[in-house]
């Protein structure tokens, strides 16, 4: 069909009831792309229609060479997502009841991601949105309708889908940007490295909020001599930084200098982010988990032996279960299950840290004997952990100087500066000894995998076989379970919590069998989302998705309440 032919079907539909928009489903020609109406809302209040634009790349004439690797491709693909935004937020205007006159995207904020919003190959631009179909009451306007399809649409189509009308150096400072990002986090283990923070970057942002970078008065940041390092990017050429070494690494100095925002920086280096960022070149190892304390999330069938030994009452710690976990008991399973799913650096900030998990000092030691503690702290195995597992660590220390013992490098953070004070922790330690006793034996401990039961995790509700749902960017409703979030601060778009909700009903459906560990199903998942795209996890094309690591879909898995183990 034609776009003539949807302007008059929606004008006759003028004054109908609001169901009757059901009869434009479909597709429609227009001069320069086709536009694809795939879900029609119930009524205005409901969730707005899903709508598709393919536009020819004869039409589109994006160059290649934009979207020729998986970094350029992801990096075009989010520019795109942006500029439909910009022009919709600038068309679209309310049009009567509800929802009506909406047209929107995903929304983006400073990280690119991959997104289902937006799709190119030398074939065709496709992009995925939503509309508010207008309407009066629960009667249509179809005068307005037709307008926004029929106008609005193809203004928006004109003035952010089409390479001509954008603006060429911005889309390829993007595309650069993303790729030299990839390029420095793939070259990080070659030197031996955790994560880089570039010279001039802004680490701090305007507030809890609002996460561009700060304007007033930012501190640019500066390495020390002794950890610079250079990389030789495809594009941009030398670029200078703060190298972080594996192993172990502490973040100290006073209050308010900037120990937590280079940590905060450096936790969401794994992502990639927008040119004018200010941390668009603060790099880490993509298999970095931040680690905190969890007061009450629940815990099934984790081995926190490592850790936590000879409960009250004889509780099992290498099966251990519990609905309400202590601050340390959580920690401690959130280290378990990070390195379960593959972690090789760890992020601890002492601030969302359970004291007694992090450290037991001297005193303490002599006043209460090992055998009446069951917990092991931290400093007695994040050593363990890189010798026998290579995974490093970076721990944001104010309060301790026990840990200079076990440190390989101390940074000192005053004034957002960072400064090499190895040498300087290393000689206080030698000179001020704690006598503290170790307490963590002499390896880490096993990493027990896990069977989860397909039963126990259930997507259904009494009345739907699925019901899945994403509130907000922390909270997901799964069937008759909400999997609270809060506490795993790499989620940052709502679409990651979507694509999570549809990656554990795929993986329920197709990997979660009762014989198959939760590594693996992991692994089995990604490696479908990566040879297969995001929409194999779903059962119809959504504009919505957006790609999300093992880690966050594990977290939401283990946090499920229903989620029961197989025992060995």
């Amino acid at each position: 069909m034609s776009d003539k032919s949807l302007r008059a079907t929606l004008l006759n539909l003028d004054g109908a009831s609001y169901k009757a928009y059901k009869d434009i489903r479909g597709n429609y020609d227009f001069p320069d792309f086709t536009l694809i109406i795939d879900y029609v809302q119930g009524d205005p209040f409901a969730s707005p229609s899903k709508f598709r634009v393919k536009i020819p790349q004869s039409i589109a004439k994006f160059p290649k060479q934009l979207y020729q690797s998986p970094s350029r491709e992801i990096a075009l693909r989010d520019y795109l997502t942006r500029q439909f935004h910009q022009v919709s937020r600038r068309i679209s205007s309310h049009r009567g009841t509800g929802k009506s006159g909406l047209i929107a995207i995903a929304t983006v904020g400073q990280e690119v991601l991959e997104r289902t919003s937006a799709l190119i190959d030398e074939g065709f631009v496709e992009v995925r949105f939503v509309l508010g179909l207008p309407a009066r009451g629960r009667r249509i306007l179809g005068r307005q309708a037709a307008a926004m399809l029929c106008e609005d649409i193809p203004d928006i189509v004109e003035s952010a889908l089409l390479y001509q009308s954008l603006d060429s150096h911005q889309i390829q400072q993007h595309v650069e940007t993303v790729e030299d990002a990839d390029w420095i986090r793939q070259q990080l283990s070659s030197k031996n490295l955790t994560a880089f923070v570039a010279n001039n970057s802004i680490l701090p942002r305007r507030s809890g909020i609002d996460f561009r970078p700060l304007q007033t008065a930012p501190v640019p940041f500066q390495s020390p001599p002794s950890l610079e390092v250079e990389f030789n990017c495809p594009n941009r050429g030398v670029i200078r930084g703060m190298g972080i070494p594996e192993g172990v690494t502490l973040i100290v100095g006073g209050g308010y200098h900037g120990k937590s925002t280079l940590l905060q920086g450096i936790e969401l280096g794994v992502y990639n982010h927008i040119p004018g960022d200010g941390r668009e070149f603060v790099i880490t190892n993509s298999n970095g988990v931040k680690i905190r304390a969890e007061d009450g999330r629940s815990v099934a069938g984790v081995d926190i032996s490592p850790f936590i030994n000879h409960l009250p009452q004889g509780r099992s710690t290498t099966h251990f279960s519990t609905t309400n976990a202590s601050g340390s008991t959580s920690q401690a399973a959130n280290i378990i299950e990070a390195l379960e799913a593959g972690a090789q650096l760890l992020l601890v900030d002492e601030d969302t840290s359970a004291t007694n998990f992090t450290i037991r000092d001297r005193r303490m030691q002599a006043l209460i004997a090992k055998e009446k503690e069951p917990i092991t702290p931290f400093i007695d195995k994040v050593r363990q952990l890189y010798h026998d597992y290579r995974v490093s660590t970076i721990l944001v220390m104010g309060g301790s100087g026990d840990y200079f013992e076990v440190a390989d490098t101390v940074i000192a953070m005053e004034n957002y500066q960072p400064y090499d004070v190895t040498e300087a922790a290393k000689a206080i330690a030698l000179k001020y000894p704690t006598d503290r006793k170790e307490e963590g034996g002499s390896n880490f401990g096993k990493i027990t995998p896990r069977i989860p039961l397909p039963q126990s995790i259930d997507p259904s509700t009494y009345k739907r076989d699925i019901k899945v749902k994403a509130r907000g960017i922390n909270k997901i409703s799964f069937g008759t379970e909400d999997i609270d979030l809060t506490a795993i601060e790499q989620i940052v778009d709502q679409g990651q919590l979507i694509a999570i909700a549809s990656a554990m009903v795929y993986g329920k459906e197709h990997y979660i069998d009762s014989q198959t560990n939760l590594a693996t199903v992991l692994d089995l998942i990604i490696k479908q989302i990566t040879t297969k795209g995001l929409d194999s996890i779903s059962d119809f094309p959504q504009g919505d998705l957006v790609l999300f690591r093992p880690f966050e879909l594990a977290a939401a898995i283990n946090r499920l309440r229903t989620l029961v183990i197989k025992s060995k």
